[in-house]
């Protein structure tokens, strides 16, 4: 089988380096490859970020078990890293940012495309590490959408990679015809998670479309969880609460909860199954 790649970018700040701690745990339990990726502005700066790279790689060395390689390349983080991705065939991108702050700066333009149109799934992580269990817990927001489905398959495997419980929670619709959709989802999100013996919990929101974000935060606070899982709908955004908002909102949000953001299939780069080894 094709070898599982993390691809890591890193700018030496303690926020990458707590990606790359995530990467490493993540690493272990997919038998994954990690390639770190340091991108500079020019050609002046490629000896000193040898060096960088160099002592931050004999820093943790002995910390990862797994293979470690390293890349440095002239460019742009905004447009390179998914090229990146592309090029080494990546399965994953796990990169740190700096809560809300970092992402007013990552969101604008161009920007919000190193995570809304990366071909490869995204972690985003923060300033909150990992436990060596890696994600016990993962928070899965359903909604109407038929995309989010596509989702259940990645968390999936990582729940069952790490033995750890899935919590489904759904937005409160009073309109008849969208509380039926939504249960057939969410039973759907059961039947999937059941047959694969996967622990989980469901929890209809208290609140509708209008208010689901604050209410997915709050709750994935409130249980301590490792990982919320969202997908990337673009302009397909369901009652406007999916689109560059939420995707902030869930993002930033104040717990410090690392983000999994899933591109809808037919966005992505086929190469077969995410996570497949």
């Amino acid at each position: 089988m094709a070898q599982h790649r993390i691809l890591v970018p890193m700018d030496f700040t303690p926020v990458s380096e707590i990606s790359l701690e995530h990467a490493f745990v993540v690493g272990k339990a997919f038998k994954s490859e990690i390639l770190l990726l340091h991108i500079i502005s020019s050609k002046k700066e490629m000896t000193d970020a040898r060096l960088r790279v160099k002592a931050l790689m004999d820093r943790f060395d002995g910390r990862y078990t797994h293979n470690v390689k390293t890349a440095i390349r002239i460019g742009s983080i905004f447009e390179d890293i998914d090229d990146v991705a592309i090029e080494q065939d990546a399965n994953l991108v796990i990169m740190g940012t700096h809560g809300l702050k970092g992402m007013q700066f990552l969101t604008g333009g161009r920007a919000l495309k190193i995570v809304t149109n990366c071909s490869t799934p995204f972690i985003i992580t923060q300033e909150k590490g990992i436990k060596d269990t890696g994600y016990d817990d993962i928070v899965v927001p359903l909604d109407l959408h038929q995309d989010t489905k596509q989702k259940l398959s990645t968390v999936a495997k990582m729940a069952s990679y790490f033995n750890g419980r899935v919590h489904i929670i759904s937005p409160a619709e009073t309109d008849e015809f969208l509380k039926n959709q939504l249960n057939r989802n969410i039973d759907y999100a059961k039947e999937y998670f059941g047959e694969r013996n996967i622990e989980y919990t469901v929890k209809i929101s208290d609140h509708s479309s209008g208010a689901f974000v604050k209410d997915v935060v709050r709750h994935a606070a409130a249980i301590d969880a490792d990982l919320i899982s969202i997908m990337n709908l673009h302009e397909k955004s369901l009652m406007g609460i999916l689109g560059q908002t939420y995707e902030q909102q869930i993002i930033t949000n104040e717990a410090q909860i690392p983000v999994l953001i899933i591109n809808p299939i037919e966005t992505r780069v086929v190469r077969g199954s995410v996570f497949a080894q």
